[in-house]
């Protein structure tokens, strides 16, 4: 594991307290999302007749996956990697580069290297803070230079997934829980701090920071982003601007068009 990379097993203390980036991933950074992460492990299963039902069984299940999101990110993650039962963790482990190599890396939004080296100049602790599980997130996090992971991780008996989802599970409400008790450990502070999402079910995620950013927003979180006056800005688009309060490392990344 990339000794750079911390996924929450310890903390360093320092006396004079950092200010960090928070940033979500599916659909901030890049443009997969759960599902297609899953059918990537569901495709490249040894056996033909498991994969298809695999397949099968989450495309059945997509209308109410729509209807929990909207209802509770916590019990989609929960009846979600449900799918992930039965699968062994050497196999999930080691298909995890090929799945970043040929259907995470490609959907990386153009601007998105760029906002995590403005933060990390700033002075920012890059921290990712998503749902996703454990072992599909390590490259993502090494190949953005993330500092520390925030993730969900499947419970495993005798190298097999059990279905379940380890304790806390990392959505809506527990985003933000999180983040404060990251924040005490890791001596952050929250009002020098940043977030950014493209979900209305991250708002306690990015209010929870002095400077929350709606990022590639859905029209309702722009919306309310709008309203609360916070940032908008655009990584799938090749130029965009960086809000405000990072403008002052504008020259290394994005530029031109408005916010808004």
């Amino acid at each position: 594991m990339n000794e750079g990379i911390s996924f929450l097993v310890g903390y360093n203390i320092s006396l004079v307290k950092q200010k960090a980036a928070f940033y979500d991933l599916d659909g901030t950074l890049l443009s997969c999302n759960l599902v297609t992460t899953y059918a990537y492990y569901a495709r490249n299963d040894r056996s033909i007749v498991k994969s298809l039902y695999q397949i099968t069984k989450v495309a059945l299940s997509v209308p109410l996956l729509f209807g929990l999101d909207l209802y509770s990110r916590t019990l989609f993650n929960v009846f979600f990697f449900r799918a992930y039962r039965g699968m062994h963790r050497d196999r999930l482990v080691g298909l995890a580069d090929d799945l970043f190599e040929v259907t995470l890396k490609p959907s990386i939004y153009p601007q998105a290297k760029a906002l995590i080296e403005c933060t990390r100049e700033l002075g920012y602790r890059n921290v990712l803070v998503t749902g996703a599980l454990d072992f599909t997130v390590r490259p993502i996090a090494i190949e953005f230079g993330i500092d520390d992971v925030i993730c969900n991780r499947l419970e495993f008996k005798n190298h097999v997934a059990t279905g379940g989802v380890l304790s806390p599970n990392s959505s809506r409400l527990e985003k933000a829980r999180i983040i404060r008790t990251y924040a005490e450990q890791e001596y952050v502070d929250l009002d020098r701090s940043c977030a950014f999402s493209d979900s209305t079910s991250d708002i306690p995620m990015l209010a929870v920071t002095g400077n929350p950013v709606a990022t590639n927003p859905t029209r309702r979180l722009r919306r309310i982003a709008m309203k609360k006056n916070w940032p908008i800005i655009e990584l799938k688009e090749s130029k965009s601007k960086f809000p405000p309060f990072l403008q002052a490392a504008a020259g290394v990344g994005m530029q031109s068009p408005l916010l808004r």
